[in-house]
């Protein structure tokens, strides 16, 4: 029975992947037939399989599908795929050595490819986490940590019930995570001072030194590498800089951008990066591994520990030569989210991840450049990673006309924004499975949404 439904899963798993290239992206209805009462009794396993895959059709989006640039998503490799599939099979739990020998030494193996791959220091402790919204959570609560023992407060121990206040300094642009996480760690979402930035959205280094300047006491710095609209880069290494001269303690958002610094012709953008403090990886975005998975990385992994390490009497402490995974994020239980990022970093190696780095890029800038030759069309932004911003009309009501009808018609699917008090439509390219071909339909698509919009206003 078991096998039955795993290979029916197996099946239809195929069936979606195979018609992913050619069909529309967009969900084609509503999945009403998964809104029904629980069963009074079971039901066979490969009946529930059909009927879930069935039921759900309707409401699927290709977001794992080589058109899809509405937000920074990308696929999932075969190799990555196979092994979340294995992963869920073998269902280990990653939390301690002695419950996963595998799945600790998968952990211990992934950070040292990706300390390397990003030019992080080689001692650097790193935890794996869900997402990119986590990964800011676990480096911020080290930076928390670290700055208030540096003022002689215990904040692991005692709270931050009468600790001495920590100025939060952060970009403008600071990615919604960031001030989320300042959130859900009693910092405050909206306590930090925000740094006024340059028109490409890159911290202004010279403002965050007058922002340092005004105050004292333990301070975190929330740096950027990859603009969520424009792709820019803050310069990290004025900010590293301003960060050393203060004392502060830099972090760094780097979901996808911080990708850059394994692909030698984009790794000036992050130059600088490796002097901070903390980092925060997403492996979904532009590393192309299944969803739950990304990481943070602290150059000083005392303070990784000390602000994430479980202990009680009945747990066992890795020896020397082992590694905990619940000593490094913040979950007890979890699956094995390392064996995913293993395939896909040896799927790939070294000069593939560069490799896929440069070619979404290059297709950014060649969406970019086909719809910026079209008249009345504006492109916002440098192109400088895999992010462009495209206006239409000049016109607000225009552009998000535009971004309806492409998103009615499939053959693409982009999302809105607001860029500097207009709105804007949003092209991310970080999908492993998009093409030339892809680039150019989705580029002949949206400018035929333009013209059918412009010839209507």
């Amino acid at each position: 029975m078991t096998d039955e439904a795993l290979a029916r899963a197996a099946a239809l798993a195929g069936e979606w992947l195979e018609r992913l290239p050619d069909r529309r992206v967009r969900a084609e209805g509503d999945p009403a037939e998964l809104r029904i009462p629980l069963p009074e009794t079971g039901e066979d396993p490969r009946a529930v399989v059909e009927a879930l895959a069935a039921a759900a059709e309707p409401g699927l989006v290709a977001s794992a599908g080589p058109r899809y640039f509405g937000f920074v998503t990308g696929g999932a490799l075969p190799a990555a795929l196979a092994a979340d599939w294995l992963t869920s099979a073998w269902d280990q739990n990653a939390c301690l050595h002695v419950m996963s020998p595998a799945a600790a030494v998968a952990e211990e193996t992934v950070a040292g490819w990706v300390r390397e791959l990003l030019g992080l220091p080689a001692g650097a402790g790193v935890g794996l986490v869900s997402g990119a919204q986590m990964a800011n959570v676990t480096a911020l609560a080290a930076a928390r940590g670290a700055v208030l023992a540096g003022a002689g407060w215990d904040v692991e121990a005692d709270g931050l019930v009468g600790a001495p206040p920590i100025r939060v300094v952060a970009s403008a642009e600071s990615h919604a995570t960031v001030f989320n996480a300042l959130r859900l760690l009693g910092l405050g979402r909206d306590a930090a001072v925000r740094v006024p930035v340059d028109r490409q959205g890159r911290m202004r280094p010279d403002a965050l030194a007058a922002a340092l300047a005004d105050g004292s006491g333990p301070a975190i710095v929330c740096a950027q590498a990859g603009n969520v609209n424009t792709g820019a880069c803050d310069p990290l290494e004025a900010v590293v800089a301003a960060c050393r001269a203060r004392g502060a303690w830099c972090h760094v958002d780097g979901a996808f951008g911080l990708w850059a610094a394994a692909a030698p012709a984009r790794a000036h953008l992050v130059a600088g990066a490796a002097g901070a403090d903390s980092w925060a990886v997403d492996a979904h975005k532009w590393l192309n591994v299944p969803y739950d998975s990304a990481l943070a990385v602290v150059a000083d992994p005392a303070a990784l520990r000390s602000a994430m390490a479980l202990t009680a009497d009945y747990l066992t402490t890795a020896a020397a030569h082992e590694r905990n995974g619940a000593d490094w994020a913040p979950e007890a239980s979890r699956r094995a989210r390392a064996f995913p990022l293993y395939a896909a970093l040896r799927q790939l190696g070294r000069r593939g991840v560069g490799e896929l780095v440069e070619r979404h890029c290059a297709l950014a800038a060649r969406i970019a450049e086909r719809l910026g030759a079209e008249p009345g069309v504006a492109i916002l932004n440098d192109v400088v990673l895999n992010q462009a911003l495209v206006r239409f009309g000049d016109d607000d009501a225009a552009t998000d006309g535009v971004i309806a009808a492409v998103q009615r018609d499939g053959t693409c699917w982009l999302g809105g924004t607001r860029w500097q008090g207009v709105a804007a439509m949003r092209v991310s390219v970080s999908n492993w499975r998009t093409t030339e071909a892809d680039a150019d339909s989705s580029a002949a698509a949206v400018a035929a949404a333009w013209r059918r919009v412009g010839s209507a206003r």
